[in-house]
């Protein structure tokens, strides 16, 4: 018998609910205070004394990007969330926040954050998530960490406290200074606080599988993103391809019908998509990576792209624009080979970091970034070379 989508209660509940927004508290608006004295007394010695300050919050990325350098300035004690208005889809919170609360705050009304920031570690913050810039299978669908903040708040190395953007979505005169803030790994300043758009829960889902070859798979995905049905998720790996769906029942059972493959329990859907996003997946967990001069690169390349090489582990997310590749391979050839195809490619595990793990940008947008660095922080005393050497 034909299993029905899965329907979230707390989904359903949101399609009607007008609920009250949520302020913060007095006493804690009080410690954020005194963090915040904090906070501008270490950016002030630092720059006077030209020393980095390495930016941090629960470290759970502390290894993504080039090794992190200078005294450690914790965010954590900057925490809590500011405001939260569920009928504006709007959050607001400081950097230090844990973003499992930010989480939990939005699930208790039937809302998420729809770029599904990975957390890899329990005290993954919300002023790392959008420092990172990462996101899960929902990136291609729904939009980049980027694309969902709406405002931010941010010192300088001056110990100025500025203000960007705002709590609404057409509210930016000139440079959109909030959303370059997003993946620069804290190099232009210190992140203070967040202004984020958030989504609905959907009300339903369903994931389908199919045995196929990568090849057919990428095939397979670009036909389907061509067409009106409401993806939400996608991967292969060791000839399986998994398809999430997303969106209003009937939509969904319309998508199987056109689809057809096999439908999967919603708790193994439901772990399978977790695993992806917090790389837990056995693809990421096989013995270890690293232990041979194996690294793991993430290549971004048109969704078209067919299979890039053989011998060596794959896994496709986003439709075929995501191609996380195992590989002892040296960082020149999997950046000719990402190159060739019009994409780039990043060292996101191990390997040799002195080869750079982010691919040069084009020297117009490289002067664009000093410029910017240069007016948030012209001692670089943020996250120095946390991007590039």
């Amino acid at each position: 018998m034909s299993q029905a989508p899965t329907i979230s209660p707390l989904a359903t509940e949101a399609l009607g609910a007008t609920a009250a927004p949520i302020a913060q508290d007095t006493q804690a608006a009080r410690h954020a205070a005194q963090a915040l004295d904090v906070i501008r007394a270490r950016v002030l010695a630092a720059t006077a004394a030209g020393t980095p300050l390495d930016i941090h919050g629960g470290n759970t990325k502390r290894w993504y990007g080039q090794p992190p350098s200078g005294e450690p300035l914790d965010m954590r004690a900057y925490a809590g969330i500011v405001s939260y208005d569920p009928a504006e889809l709007v959050i607001t919170a400081r950097a230090g926040t844990p973003l499992a609360d930010i989480e939990a705050a939005l699930a208790q009304k039937g809302q998420i954050l729809p770029f599904e920031p990975p957390h890899f570690g329990p005290g993954a913050t919300l002023g790392g998530c959008i420092a990172a810039g990462l996101a899960g299978p929902r990136r291609p669908h729904v939009g980049a960490p980027r694309d969902f903040v709406l405002g931010a708040v941010v010192m300088n190395g001056q110990g100025q406290v500025l203000h960007f953007g705002g709590q609404v979505m057409k509210n930016v005169a000139g440079y959109d200074v909030s959303r370059v803030l997003a993946g620069a790994l804290g190099t232009l300043g210190v992140l203070l606080e967040l202004s984020i758009k958030v989504l609905p829960q959907p009300v339903a889902e369903a994931t389908l599988r199919y045995a196929m070859p990568q090849a057919q798979a990428i095939d397979q995905l670009n036909r389907w993103g061509g067409q009106p049905l409401p993806l939400m998720g996608s991967a292969w790996h060791d000839g399986v391809l998994s398809v999430r769906l997303g969106g209003a029942a009937a939509a969904i059972d319309a998508a199987r019908s056109a689809m057809g493959g096999e439908l999967i329990d919603v708790i193994e859907a439901q772990q399978f998509w977790l695993s992806l996003r917090e790389q837990t997946h056995p693809f990421f967990a096989r013995s270890p990576i690293g232990a041979q001069g194996e690294a793991l690169w993430r290549l971004s390349v048109p969704p078209t792209t067919p299979p890039l090489a053989h011998g060596d582990e794959q896994l496709i997310e986003w439709g075929g624009a995501q191609r996380w590749w195992i590989t002892p391979r040296s960082a020149a050839e999997v950046r000719a080979i990402a190159a060739a195809t019009g994409g780039h490619a990043t060292l996101f595990r191990h390997g040799d970091k002195s080869a750079g793990v982010f691919t040069a940008q084009p020297a117009a947008i490289q002067a664009i970034g000093e410029r910017l660095q240069q007016a948030f922080d012209p001692s670089r005393i943020f996250n120095r070379h946390r991007l590039y050497c």
